[in-house]
């Protein structure tokens, strides 16, 4: 009988996790369905008191779907883009017939170029002295293929596809709130830079700057927007936005980031952040080491794919503040992904933000935790001394005593995001 209630009260409360889930696995106005939390997860056992690592023992099986999920919703997306996208050597997505170059010689391309491959652009990323080609495949190749070809030909070079990153949350209703509802403003403004990489973001917010890095952007997003709105809410007012989605079916590319990232540090941003996901790119790599060499503080989501999916890039790439998400009772969503390290906890769900067209409305993911945790970075920072330590102070102890796997090193703005 105890296991029973037991069961009992853990599928209660995974009915509360009934929203949406975040749709990561989608480019602005490129509409995927992705189920509510419901459908996916079904009924889960275990205690209300048990502890999250606990609890995705349990439900092991919930998270697999999870997984499986993610990719049929990859595959949908695939086969409603093929002009634009492909699979490359490793099976993610990326932009179709189209490879990146780093650090190849003048004769490396030149021996590509003899191989059937063209030099589409030679581009530099502003602000980090990086510099790369872009390249077409053959005629008739296959982007798996020609990536093995090219880095045959040019082993001296880094090869890859240009992969595709994804949101990291979405809304959870679609009635908007009144505007008394809008999120608890931070009683104090910091004048520190902060940088978004996302889709576009509406007039409702205000911004310093905002520059496209795909096809007809800057383009209002409502996730672009709700990300901003959290930081301006939170205190975060010196707002510079890149839009990596525009109307893009293969928007929020790699190339598209690194760049994005050489912008914003070229503008002044101390901190970047980034509620999108995707797999390791060499590139981006790049970018984000040599912004972190100029002292900007990037941080990023850890997604929303479940605990069994492959790690979240950038939050794993290393020095990156990677964020997860926690419900207003503390508990770590359910459908957070994982990073190979994780920093803090802030607010993922029943956050209020406007959308592109200045409507408040809740919404859930890890995408609008990492928002809230950049605001208290920016606080940090405004104020000077070691950010770290003062985030450390405020952070709220979650789970184990001291950092864990599931929480990090606690949880950040806890009351941020709440209807007043």
């Amino acid at each position: 009988m105890r296991g029973g209630r037991r069961l009992l009260a853990f599928a209660i409360f995974a009915g509360t996790l009934a929203g949406p889930l975040a749709a990561q696995l989608q480019v602005p106005g490129v509409p995927v369905r992705v189920p509510p939390v419901g459908e996916v997860l079904g009924e889960v056992g275990g205690h209300l008191d048990q502890t999250v690592g606990e609890a995705r023992t349990l439900t092991e099986r919930q998270a697999k779907r999870l997984l499986r999920l993610r990719e049929r919703t990859l595959e949908r997306l695939l086969r409603a883009n093929a002009q634009a996208i492909e699979r490359d050597a490793t099976g993610n997505l990326a932009r179709r017939g189209e490879l990146l170059a780093t650090g190849a010689s003048e004769a490396e391309l030149r021996q590509m170029e003899q191989a059937g491959f063209r030099v589409l652009a030679r581009e530099e990323i502003e602000g980090l002295d990086i510099a790369f080609a872009r390249l077409g495949v053959p005629a008739g190749m296959t982007l798996a293929d020609a990536q093995a070809r090219a880095a045959a030909l040019a082993p001296g070079a880094q090869i890859e596809a240009d992969t595709l990153h994804w949101e990291a949350g979405s809304q959870t209703g679609s009635r908007p709130l009144p505007v008394a509802a809008a999120a608890q403003a931070s009683s104090r403004a910091v004048i520190v830079k902060v940088g978004i990489i996302d889709g576009g973001v509406g007039v409702s917010v205000p911004v310093q700057g905002q520059k496209g890095f795909a096809a007809e952007a800057p383009r209002p997003s409502d996730h672009g927007t709700a990300v901003a709105s959290l930081l301006h809410d939170h205190g975060a007012t010196q707002l510079w936005v890149a839009d990596v989605y525009g109307k893009d079916p293969a928007g929020g590319n790699a190339s598209a980031i690194a760049k994005a990232l050489g912008w914003l540090t070229a503008n002044g941003c101390q901190v970047i952040t980034v509620s999108l996901v995707g797999p390791r790119n060499a590139l981006v790599e790049r970018a984000v080491a040599a912004a972190r060499g100029k002292g900007v503080v990037v941080i990023a989501a850890v997604g929303n794919d479940g605990p069994a999916a492959p790690p979240a890039y950038p939050a794993s790439y290393e020095g990156v503040l990677a964020i997860t998400g926690v419900d207003r009772k503390g508990r770590a969503l359910i459908e957070a992904g994982r990073a190979q390290h994780l920093d803090y906890a802030a607010p993922g769900a029943g956050v209020h933000a406007r959308d592109a067209r200045g409507r408040i409305k809740a919404w859930r993911g890890t995408s609008f935790a990492a928002p809230l945790a950049a605001a208290r970075v920016a606080a940090a920072l405004g104020g000077g001394g070691v950010w770290r330590t003062k985030l450390d102070a405020e952070a709220r102890d979650l789970g184990p005593k001291g950092a864990d796997e599931t929480f990090g090193r606690g949880l950040l703005c806890g009351s941020c995001g709440q209807p007043k």
